[in-house]
């Protein structure tokens, strides 16, 4: 390599910085936490509830519970066997505290501690002590009760004997998040919270998990016998099964535990999560390749044994055999193999082998126990399979058509200049009047317009080949470049990133919910990268002489009336020119909102403008609010539970009216600005 020339250096020892004890996870906390945002926040709790948890797949512990106190300290307890308090004989400190102030120390790694636990790299606690700034850790154990604090990291004080004689033991672990650490409020999220924990108490056979919120005076508790089984029965509660109850095994096989629960639907959707010790894993792992291998091949291998597939007819695929399927898996083992601390994939070569003998066997057997169950399933795939033959001609066309055509669909897409995928963004417009402006006020270079007319398929109550048949779903899939179903390629997509602008009224939102429905199914992809937005138009123009402003709430309005008369009134208080501003007869006032409005805004000489559709704006409006990148407001989709997101598609957008119905009425209240 060629010497360059520089100017002479002082870099030398001294500058390599060595970082001790817990300062790793203080300089870099996103590496152990994932985030310094909400979702880290709540990574804190779930690292000492897992703590808790461990203790319980352990045999020691039946209850975990999480207190949310009023000053947002969380308190989590478990009635383990506590954490040991004695002299540590590597780090002459007490146990409590070595654990507490270093990295990698636990009871994980071997010598006894835990068969089983989800807890694999030994950093979770101490790494929620390093990020809160302040900790206090109490322990019941051998009949004493023993107390530490801690602030950053780093212990406040030795540990102390507080009190003697007590009975039982377990773990308190309270703390609070550290401000100057983290990117939001500390605010903990309610409901995350207590989904988390009934996820874990459907994971965890006879366990409670009990959660306080003591701001607003909640307390709620999960425990289940059944297990997994369970879990399946409540993501299809509003769903119609193909039988009932779910097939069910929990089975120890080479050192695994396999625990293992399905039930087929009408739905066309598959929903699949699977856990390592109770820990998700997202992105799958060995546990899933091997579920999905015996799933294939089982019921082929029925289908073939009855006679319903024969020889040289085509073998079910695995798309078809997941068409409709709810499954839960969870594995326990001792030394997981996790990708990451986010522990996202699993891949332990042995737990494939494990999950794919024992499944295997025992869906096999039901299938013969159970015939006119097993009838239903294979009769649901061979309607998939039928379906993936017709989707794929529908999909081959689909393709041809945006070959021929090179990707643009003339008087519809009006597409950008730019080619670069991580420049360009393509706004989903409603209506060929808010298409028209959106083309004329656009920047040409990098933003592309697609206008949709009416309302796409709800293509929750649609297989792909029918989707594939409507015409605006044609447009959408050619105009993004990705293909779809076996063929979809996200590293294909033309724009990254992919806006819905829709009116701002209940046709707007019904067509919004269409398509979220549409990439939540079939392009769940462009969700996960972060690709898919939506956009925010004003509610409203407020102008008084030279002044206009655009508002996109009623609250942002009146605040914005406020000023707006204040600056007129400028040397008197707001109070009286809001007094004077108000001085109107009863008679003057009509019954109706909108003459209220008339008559308010003749007074304050205040016009404002309520926006129900985009085309009711002009090409250069629409561009300031809505289009140019330095005003506009842009808010991103992101899935943050699948399950949950998938139950709220089933339940608004499916056939069943039943659940709907419910939904609606249990939500009324809470709806705002439905119609204006």
């Amino acid at each position: 390599m060629a010497k360059k020339e520089t100017s002479k250096s002082n870099y030398g020892a001294k500058d390599i910085q060595v970082l001790e004890g817990l300062d790793p996870v203080r300089k870099r906390p996103g590496m152990y936490i994932g985030s310094t945002g909400v979702d880290g926040i709540h990574h804190l709790i779930w690292e000492v509830v897992d703590n808790g948890i461990d203790e319980a797949m352990a045999g020691y512990a039946t209850i975990v519970e999480v207190v949310l106190h009023k000053d947002d300290k969380v308190t989590v307890i478990d009635d383990g066997r506590g954490i040991p308090v004695e002299k540590h004989p590597q780090t002459k400190k007490s146990t409590l505290e070595t654990v507490l102030t270093t990295l990698h120390a636990g009871g994980k790694f071997g010598g006894g501690g835990y068969k089983v636990s989800g807890g694999l790299h030994g950093v979770g606690v101490s790494v929620v002590n390093a990020l809160s700034d302040w900790m206090k850790v109490e322990v019941l154990r051998d009949g004493k009760l023993y107390s530490q604090e801690y602030s950053k990291g780093k212990a406040k004080g030795a540990v102390k004997s507080v009190s003697t004689q007590e009975k039982g033991s377990g773990t308190r672990v309270s703390f609070h998040a550290d401000p100057e650490i983290f990117d939001v409020d500390i605010e903990y999220n309610w409901k995350t919270i207590i989904e988390r924990l009934k996820q874990q108490a459907y994971l965890t056979k006879g366990v409670h998990l009990k959660a306080t919120n003591e701001k607003t005076g909640e307390s709620l508790e999960f425990h289940y016998e059944g297990g997994v089984r369970a879990y399946v029965e409540e993501i299809n509660a509003n769903k119609t099964p193909l039988f009932a109850p779910p097939f069910y095994v929990d089975k120890e096989k080479q050192g695994v535990q396999v625990e293992i629960a399905l039930q087929y639907t009408e739905e066309f959707n598959e929903v699949l999560r699977a856990f390592a010790n109770n820990i998700l894993n997202a992105e799958g792992g060995t546990h899933v390749i091997g579920f999905r291998a015996a799933l294939t091949r089982t019921l082929n291998n029925y289908a073939k044994k009855v006679g319903i597939i024969k020889n040289g007819n085509e073998a079910l695929t695995g798309d078809d055999v997941r068409e409709g399927l709810t499954a839960i898996i969870s594995v326990k083992l001792a030394n997981p193999q996790f990708e990451g601390q986010t522990k996202a994939k699993l891949g332990n070569t042995e737990v494939r082998t494990a999950v794919e003998s024992v499944f295997g066997d025992y869906f096999a057997n039901y299938l013969e126990e159970h015939p006119s169950e097993a009838r239903r399933i294979i009769q649901k795939t061979l309607l998939a399979a039928k379906a993936r033959l017709a989707a794929r001609a529908a999909r081959d066309t689909v393709i041809r058509k945006g070959a021929l055509e090179g990707m643009t669909l003339p008087g519809k897409l009006a597409d950008c200049s730019s080619k670069k995928a991580e420049h360009c963004e393509v706004y989903i417009v409603e209506g060929d009047s808010a298409g028209g402006s959106a083309k004329s006020g656009r920047d040409r270079e990098f933003q592309a317009i697609l206008p949709l007319r009416g309302k796409i398929l709800n293509v929750e109550k649609a297989r792909l080949d029918k989707m594939l048949s409507n015409n605006e779903v044609k447009s959408l899939i050619i105009a993004l470049g990705t293909g779809i179903g076996e063929q979809f390629d996200i590293e294909k997509i033309r724009y990254h990133r992919v806006i819905i602008m829709t009116d701002a009224d209940v046709d707007g939102a019904h067509i919004r919910t269409l398509l979220l429905t549409f990439f939540y199914r079939y392009m769940p992809e462009i969700i996960h990268k972060g690709y898919l937005y939506i956009a925010q138009p004003p509610l409203y123009q407020l102008k008084k002489g030279k002044d206009v402003r655009w508002v996109y709430s009623d609250e942002e309005k009146d605040r914005a009336i406020e000023e707006m008369l204040a600056m007129k009134e400028e040397k008197k208080t707001k109070a009286e020119a809001k007094k004077e501003a108000v001085e109107i007869s009863e008679e003057e006032l009509s019954e109706t909102p909108e003459e209220e409005v008339q008559a308010d805004n003749k007074l304050k000489g205040i016009n404002i403008q309520r926006y129900k559709g985009l085309g009711e704006m002009n090409a250069n409006q629409l561009w300031e609010t809505t289009m140019d990148p330095k005003n506009r407001i842009l808010h991103q989709v992101a899935i943050e539970d699948a399950i949950q997101a998938d139950e709220v598609f089933a339940t608004l957008m499916g056939d069943d009216v039943a659940p709907r119905k419910k939904f609606i009425h249990d939500n009324a209240k809470a709806v705002k600005n439905l119609d204006i």
